[in-house]
């Protein structure tokens, strides 16, 4: 759970060597701050809501039925630019991000999440961060 919102785990390392896919509900006014992978790949498939994504000097706004590549080494960021929740299937290849959504979702929890203990938890899940992560509008 983000800010009280699911993060579904369809597929994850424990069923794969490959792949994980969630079914990531994304906050209100969300925002991840721009970020590098420096392994892994990820897509998104927009369900329900509006969001924008800053793809490698790209803006994209993404409604239902967008779909997204974003391959390693690419600088992003995905803000949910409305005042609702926005649904998304995303797959992170290789699996394991959902450790980092697990752990996220403990320390956005906090009053003030320690901003050390966030830039470890993106170290040790090859998210180098570029701005700043928030977890509001």
């Amino acid at each position: 759970m983000l800010r009280g919102h699911p993060t579904v785990f369809l597929v994850t390392g424990e069923d794969t060597k490959h792949t994980s896919m969630f079914d990531w509900t994304i906050p209100a006014g969300f925002v991840t701050g721009v970020h590098i992978h420096r392994v892994q790949e990820e897509t998104f498939y927009v369900l329900d809501g509006e969001c924008v994504w800053h793809v490698g000097g790209k803006t994209i706004r993404a409604t239902p039925g967008t779909f997204l590549f974003i391959p390693p080494g690419v600088p992003h960021n995905i803000t949910n630019v409305s005042d609702k929740p926005a649904r998304v299937l995303m797959t992170l290849s290789p699996p394991g991000h959902e450790h980092y959504f697990e752990a996220l979702a403990t320390l956005a929890a906090q009053d003030s999440p320690d901003p050390a203990a966030l830039a470890d938890l993106r170290r040790r899940y090859d998210a180098d961060q570029i701005s700043t992560l928030t977890t509001g509008a």
